[in-house]
């Protein structure tokens, strides 16, 4: 499974940007999809995941309602919308592919994207 990426940029404080994600390959492996982020200096973290057969979603506590992760399946895309951005959301967004799990957990993906860069200036 092949991961790409994209949407990211800069957006002021309080904007809103939306990331798609989109899979080729052996797409038919995926269980589940998420979001993941790394800012300068800090690990990698959590942002959302979906399971690809019935939309159930899980979502960080940071996210607060902010963001919302969907997917198309007959383009084998998945999207995070993003809103009310805030400056301590910059970072660079990866999302990834597991064949087993559609939670938080980052060992469990199998295959990552290249990530996005989101700046978010206040």
């Amino acid at each position: 499974v092949q991961l790409q990426a994209s949407g990211g940029g800069l957006v002021q404080a309080g904007g809103s940007l939306r990331l798609f994600c989109a899979a080729s390959g052996r797409t038919f492996n995926i269980y589940g999809m998420g979001w993941f982020r790394q800012a300068p200096g800090k690990e990698r973290e959590f942002v959302a995941a979906i399971r690809w057969s019935n939309g159930a979603t899980t979502y960080a506590d940071f996210v607060k309602g902010r963001f919302t992760i969907s997917r198309d399946n007959a383009k084998n895309t998945v999207y995070l919308q993003m809103n009310s951005l805030e400056p301590e959301d910059a970072a660079v967004y990866y999302c990834a592919a597991s064949a087993t799990h559609s939670g938080s957990r980052q060992g469990a993906y199998d295959y990552w994207g290249q990530g996005t860069l989101v700046t978010v200036s206040s």
